[in-house]
């Protein structure tokens, strides 16, 4: 699990093709990774990736196609910078929001615009991720924690104020880019709570809630 909050800024060293999968190389930066082993899980642009590899200050993650084909790992070229975070730990502080590290699906960034001193965004969802993005609820763009200022069918907007502009890539954004996006946890859950697994659950819906006393 990862907090949001982005680390450190890296960069990709190599992304080659090995048989059917694929293996992205990063230099880490100024993230430590002097307490990570094989096995262990970076967020890279919100991605959880498991290290294969480590060569001092960078290391290595194998990518299999589907991460290929539901994020925007694919777009890298050597040298294009990343957001990192190590997963957190249970004595940490969360500082932004709970995140998965799994990539619901790839935005686009439509526009964007000075605000005083923050930078406004607007972002197009896929369609099928626009029902679990609230305005004033939290979003993960690139592994960066973000709160959703106003939305309208698949787009949202955000704004990014000076601090969250030079400590992660959002600095970098040009309209069209690419970014991964992955929606509130609860939400997710929620919506399967809701609609139940098969034609034979309870359902959660009003009359439900009655029967059982929330009037």
């Amino acid at each position: 699990m990862f907090t949001g909050i982005i680390e450190a800024i890296g960069s990709v060293a190599k992304l080659q093709q090995l048989g059917s999968d694929w293996r992205l190389t990063i230099d880490s930066g100024k993230l430590d990774l002097g307490d990570v082993g094989l096995g262990d899980s970076i967020a890279v642009n919100g991605c959880c990736l498991t290290v294969v590899e480590l060569h001092g200050a960078s290391f290595s993650a194998d990518v299999s196609n589907e991460s290929m084909r539901c994020t925007a790992l694919g777009d890298f070229n050597a040298g294009s910078r990343v957001n990192l975070e190590k997963a957190m730990l249970a004595n940490g502080r969360l500082g932004g929001h709970i995140v998965s590290g799994h990539v619901d699906g790839v935005g686009l960034l439509q526009e964007s615009s000075a605000d005083g001193n923050s930078v406004r965004l607007v972002y197009e969802a896929p369609e099928e991720l626009a029902k679990y993005i609230a305005a004033k609820g939290s979003i993960c763009i690139d592994g960066t924690s973000l709160t959703v200022n106003e939305v309208s069918g698949s787009k949202f907007t955000v704004n990014v104020i000076p601090h969250t502009q030079i400590e992660t890539i959002i600095g970098d954004y040009k309209t069209g880019q690419r970014v991964n996006l992955e929606v509130d946890l609860v939400a997710r859950y929620l919506e399967r709570l809701l609609t139940g697994s098969s034609p034979d659950d309870k359902v959660v819906d009003k009359e439900f809630l009655a029967k059982h006393g929330f009037d």
